[in-house]
């Protein structure tokens, strides 16, 4: 019934995509890596050690590359191979562009109760953070309730 109830709520989050509150945000700039312009596709890397999945979302739209559906399918099966605890969703880089960032990665993000729990899941945006990024932050901060990393 909970998942039916998820499900639900998405669809109709995604369908309506209206105004949001502000969200809250926790300043540690010390604490992130330098993105580079050099940077050009979404990325994500595993730290087996304290089992957290870095993922790097630079671009929305997959004309030039991997759709970004299939890069978060992707990615989702490799934490889950790794058995991730943790992740870190660097959303500063991607500064406009359409909602086909939020249904993947909210339903993967959604199915998977170590990302839901307290420490589970970070989102660190930036002052160019618009659009997508900002519309998966709030929705992120609505049901999944992750720590906010400016």
């Amino acid at each position: 019934m909970k998942s039916i109830m998820s499900w639900a709520a998405i669809a109709l989050v995604v369908v309506s995509l209206g105004c949001a509150d502000p969200t809250a945000t926790l300043s540690r700039p010390a604490a992130l890596p330098v993105m580079g312009s050099e940077q050009q596709n979404n990325a994500y890397s595993i730290n087996s050690a304290d089992r957290t999945v870095n993922v790097t979302v630079v671009r929305v739209r997959g004309e030039t590359g991997e759709p970004v559906r299939a890069f978060l399918r992707r990615m989702f099966e490799s934490a889950d191979s790794a058995d991730a605890r943790r992740m870190v969703l660097d959303l500063r880089s991607v500064t406009g562009s359409d909602a086909r960032l939020l249904t993947p990665l909210l339903a993967g993000i959604l199915k998977r109760d170590q990302f839901l729990r307290d420490g589970g899941l970070y989102v660190v945006t930036g002052s160019q953070s618009f659009s997508a990024a900002q519309n998966a932050a709030t929705l992120l901060q609505r049901y999944a309730h992750p720590i906010f990393v400016q």
